[in-house]
This record gives structure tokens, C-alpha cells and sequence, in this order.
């Protein structure tokens, strides 16, 4: 059981997971800072309210009131987010990806498809090959520039 449970703690995606959701949370502190300290004054100060969560409040009558501020800087909040997710970690990787499908269409390889550079021991093993085979090594295969 705690292998198991090693395991799946020891997995990539979890780790990966594990990170984004650190760096989520960070993320968030430093949105929401700029939401707080920059859109909420200039839209406060549209609507001559202290704070945006004061602006575009509807007073009820038994006390209280709906506040629109509130939820718009929420909506800000969260567009800023996707707006920040999208240009800085979906478009790259979008853009890498189809240029990799361009390169893979063009027949260019990729690092990644490039085949392993021969070693050492590839070439001994093919030269004993050879000369179990019988050849020799003049009549082996030509290298050329």
C-alpha cells in the first residue's frame, strides 16, 4: 500500500500539478494586487466611490444593498487571469506545436526525432558483425563526406 502510494506521489504529473497549483496561488496574490491597486481606483473614480465595491451598490430597503462593484471586479479578475494564462502559456505552446507539425509536414526532424549520434560501441559491435559475416572491411559499407 505504501509503495503504491509512493508511486503515484512520485509520478511527473503529479509533481507538475503540484507546482502549477503553487504557482496558481501565487499568481493569484499578484492579479488580484493589480485588480485592488489599479483597476479598482480607475473604475471607483469613474463612478465617484471610494472603492469599486462601493461603486454601483443598489441600497435594499430593509438595509444592505446589491453590490455590481463587487462582482465586476471579480469579472476583471478573472478576465486578467485567462488573458495572462492564454498569452503566456497557451499561445506559445500552440505556436511551438504547429511549428513542429510544419517541420514533421516539410520532413525537417526535430531534435526530438533526431536519431541517437553513433557511439563508440556502435560501430565495434558493427565491425564484429561484419567480420562474422565474413566481410572485411574494405567491403563493408562506405562512409562518406
Amino acid at each position: 500500500m505504501i509503495q503504491g502510494f509512493k508511486e503515484f506521489i512520485m509520478r511527473g504529473n503529479v509533481i507538475e500539478l503540484a507546482v502549477a497549483v503553487v504557482i496558481g496561488a501565487a499568481f493569484t496574490g499578484v492579479v488580484s494586487a493589480i485588480v485592488t491597486g489599479i483597476f479598482n481606483p480607475l473604475i471607483a473614480a469613474i463612478f465617484d466611490s471610494e472603492s469599486l465595491t462601493e461603486a454601483m451598490v443598489i441600497g435594499l430597503p430593509g438595509g444592505g444593498g446589491l453590490s455590481f462593484g463587487l462582482v465586476l471586479a471579480a469579472a476583471i479578475n478573472f478576465l486578467l487571469v485567462a488573458a495572462v494564462v492564454y498569452f503566456v502559456f497557451v499561445m506559445p505552446l500552440n505556436h511551438l506545436k504547429h511549428t513542429q507539425e510544419r517541420r514533421r509536414a516539410a520532413g525537417i526532424p526535430s531534435t526530438a526525432d533526431a536519431a541517437a549520434p553513433t557511439t563508440e560501441l556502435d560501430l565495434l559491435t558493427e565491425i564484429r558483425d561484419l567480420l562474422a559475416a565474413g566481410a572485411t572491411l574494405d567491403q563493408g559499407p562506405k562512409h562518406t563526406l
